[in-house]
């Protein structure tokens, strides 16, 4: 108690012109941000902006314009040189002595060439390539055997596949067996039902033993120009571009597209790294990494079922 009192009389005598010192500079400080402003104005943004390319928007914009411009400067071109060699007083006849011949023949040949160059500009276009619709019927087929968890997994691959990309088909097959048909099929002649996939067919053509040997994902860009359509008839006929992603070495599975090189290399994948940049060596996990998860998924299941059948037996 004594001590107490003791210090309660003690009294500080007040400064009010002490200053007290900053703290070093590595004493921690804390810093608040907040997120209203006091002030009403609006501020702009000081970042850096993204550059514009002003001749490259201006052809994009007024492309035909531009690409019958040569004809217009090689036109224009042409009838000044005949009408200078009119006015100028020179025989029309050109005269290879004379200096004037020889600079007209050189402006006619640089307006015809302008006039080549526009006509080339006309006829060559670039193809627009716009997304289609399968000529086909919807089909959801699931083999009836399969865990509830893988079904669930299938599933979930068609539609982060089919959400990412221009997926309209998939089919999974797997030791054999068709695991799962989903999205449009081509539609039976006989009636008005979905071809099913033929697995011992599918297994025996080309396409397939040219995926197993290579062990690496196949992208045919544009699939009507590859003779290995016909061993793919579950597909719709309009089907523009496939995937074959190799699923180890018991499976695959087939990704049909409705854009010609709608799959882009992000989507894709390869297993040679050469001098690829950071963000291609990114994109390249994305189909092959559902298959390798389907694989291992695919491959614990039915090695599970393959042992249950030898205790079976024994």
């Amino acid at each position: 108690m004594e001590a107490a009192r003791f210090i309660n009389q003690i009294q500080i005598p007040k400064n009010p012109n002490r200053r007290f010192s900053r703290p070093p500079l590595d004493f921690p400080r804390i810093i608040r941000a907040s997120s209203s402003s006091t002030s009403q104005e609006p501020k702009s943004y000081r970042g850096p902006k993204p550059s514009k390319n002003l001749v490259a928007d201006f052809v994009s914009r007024n492309d035909d314009s531009v690409r019958s411009l040569p004809i217009y400067v090689g036109g224009a071109s042409l009838l000044a040189v005949l009408f200078n060699r009119a006015v100028s007083g020179i025989a029309p006849v050109a005269d290879a002595s004379s200096s004037q011949s020889r600079a007209d023949l050189l402006a006619l040949g640089l307006a015809v060439t302008n006039l080549l160059t526009g006509l080339v500009w006309l006829s060559i276009r670039p193809k627009t390539i716009t997304p289609v619709e399968p000529e086909g019927v919807d089909c959801k087929v699931l083999e009836p055997n399969l865990p509830a968890s893988i079904l669930s997994e299938l599933l979930w691959a068609w539609e982060s596949i089919k959400v990412a990309t221009c997926c309209k088909s998939l089919v999974i097959v797997y030791n054999g067996i068709c695991l799962l048909q989903i999205g449009m099929a081509a539609k039976s002649p006989d009636a008005n039902k979905a071809v099913l996939v033929n697995t011992d067919k599918l297994m025996t053509g080309s396409v397939y033993q040219g995926v197993f040997k290579s062990k690496a994902q196949s992208y045919l860009a544009n699939l009507s120009l590859y003779p290995g359509r016909s061993e793919l008839p579950f597909l719709p006929p309009n089907t523009q571009a496939v995937i074959l992603q190799p699923l180890g070495d018991k499976g695959i599975a087939v990704i049909g597209g409705n854009t010609i090189r709608g799959f882009t290399s992000s989507d894709q994948a390869s297993k040679t790294f050469t001098s690829c940049s950071l963000e291609k060596l990114i994109g390249q996990a994305w189909i092959s990494s559902i298959g390798e998860k389907l694989d291992a998924t695919l491959g614990r299941c039915f090695l599970d079922s393959d042992e249950i059948s030898q205790e079976t037996d024994r």
